[in-house]
């Protein structure tokens, strides 16, 4: 098969209170990527802020924007500068009283190519998105960029199969993954390799399953109360359509990582491993059962 080389770039950050230096972070961050070659450029989960999500607190509304908007204007210019595709995780104001988890794709000619607003709300300890966020109802997307076909998903989305599955059905390339994950200190210990681990593999997983590159954006450092918060574990990768990790960030500190990746791959993964062939999509009409019960067997 030929080749169809896209070098895809991500950048980890370490993220602060100041909303202007972040967004300088960014820019910097893409600037530095696309120095490198990178062609796709993709930001962390709300990477405009801290994580806010770790308390329920009304005055974090103010961090909203409309999408597009502010943000997207001004990564737009950049894209269109650098020829490059830019995914940014956005907290998007959609109304009075309505907010979502929004990623935005912009074309490497500056377009903004549209908007995934993030499906599956998690309302963990210090992770209370479901205060802020309504789940999105754009459905699953695809964005057809210059360069390659990119299915965005956000975070909490990654441990479900059926996100990655109807994504890559619309024809994605990259299933790309904005993230906001780390540690609770004190559980660190007992339960912070098998936690990284899981949600290293779920993910690699899904570029098993479907044939297809994934590319996941987290950030590092510690937010929050000194004596507890989250460690965010950083260890942002790029994995192929094999599942094979080719690039992978450091644990703690920021990163720009660049990787090529060769789309011509992907028939050449799925005529061998041709598992969208044998799906039996006669079988499958339960799976929109939310569980099934014995006594309904």
């Amino acid at each position: 098969m030929a080749q169809r080389i896209v070098h895809v770039g991500l950048v980890q950050m370490r993220c602060t209170a100041d909303p202007e230096a972040n967004m300088a972070t960014a820019e910097a961050g893409i600037r530095a990527a696309a120095a490198q070659g990178a062609q796709i450029v993709c930001l962390p989960e709300l990477f405009r802020s801290l994580y806010f999500c770790q308390s329920e607190d009304h005055a974090y509304f103010a961090l909203a924007e409309p999408v597009p908007g502010p943000s997207t204007e001004r990564l737009s210019k950049l894209a269109a500068e650098l020829g490059v595709v830019i995914v940014a995780s956005l907290f998007e104001k959609r109304a009075e009283g309505l907010y979502h988890n929004t990623a935005a794709v912009i074309d490497a000619d500056g377009r903004y190519l549209g908007k995934y607003r993030k499906m599956h709300i998690p309302d963990d300890p210090l992770f209370y998105e479901k205060f802020y966020f309504t789940p999105g109802d754009l459905g699953f997307k695809v964005f057809k960029t210059r360069y390659a076909r990119i299915g965005v998903l956000i975070c909490w989305d990654q441990w479900y199969p059926e996100a990655a599955r109807l994504t890559a059905l619309r024809g994605a390339d990259i299933l790309c993954y904005p993230t906001a994950i780390g540690w609770h200190p004190a559980e660190k210990a007992e339960y912070g390799v098998a936690q990284h681990q899981s949600w290293e593999t779920i993910q690699r997983s899904h570029g098993i399953a479907n044939g297809c590159y994934v590319v996941s954006i987290n950030r590092t450092g510690h937010e929050g109360d000194p004596s507890g918060g989250i460690e965010f574990w950083g260890q942002s990768f790029i994995s192929d359509p094999s599942g094979m990790i080719i690039a992978r960030a450091p644990v703690d500190e920021p990163a720009v990582l660049v990787a090529p990746t060769d789309l011509g791959k992907i028939d050449v993964q799925r005529t061998h491993w041709p598992f969208l062939r044998d799906r039996r999509i006669d079988a499958y009409g339960e799976i929109t059962r939310r569980y099934i019960d014995e006594e309904e067997v």
